[in-house]
């Protein structure tokens, strides 16, 4: 089982930039697909972006590529979103998950079976 808390959420400014951070507890941290997915007021969760196990494969939803990274350090059992050319309809809470293996590529988002609190990100116009 892993624990996950993210961290990095905050108030800017169109055209800014934030990097959400989520650290893992857990010895096998190595082993998990991660993903980030938001969640608007009044919208459904939506999947952000996802990166595999060892991080040498990324995916990302139409609406972030080019604009957003997900990076992946499993020595420091962390993953991140870097978020560039922020826009008002990136405000959300955003949530990291982790899927055990075995798992699609990118992972459903029935197979994430550990997910964050959440942090809120707010872009002001």
């Amino acid at each position: 089982q892993v624990q996950l808390a993210e961290s990095g959420g905050g108030l800017v400014q169109a055209g800014g930039s934030l990097r959400l951070s989520c650290a893992a507890s857990g010895q096998t941290f190595g082993r998990y697909a991660m993903g980030w997915f938001r969640q608007a007021p009044g919208k459904e969760r939506e999947f952000v972006a996802a990166v595999s196990w060892n991080g040498g494969r990324s995916y990302y939803a139409d609406f972030v590529k080019g604009r957003f990274t997900i990076s992946k350090d499993n020595a420091k059992s962390t993953v991140y979103l870097q978020m560039n050319s922020l826009a008002p309809e990136d405000t959300a809470v955003y949530y990291c998950a982790a899927a055990e293996p075995p798992c699609s590529a990118p992972p459903l988002p029935e197979e994430f079976d550990f997910w964050g609190q959440g942090t809120q990100v707010t872009v002001s116009s």
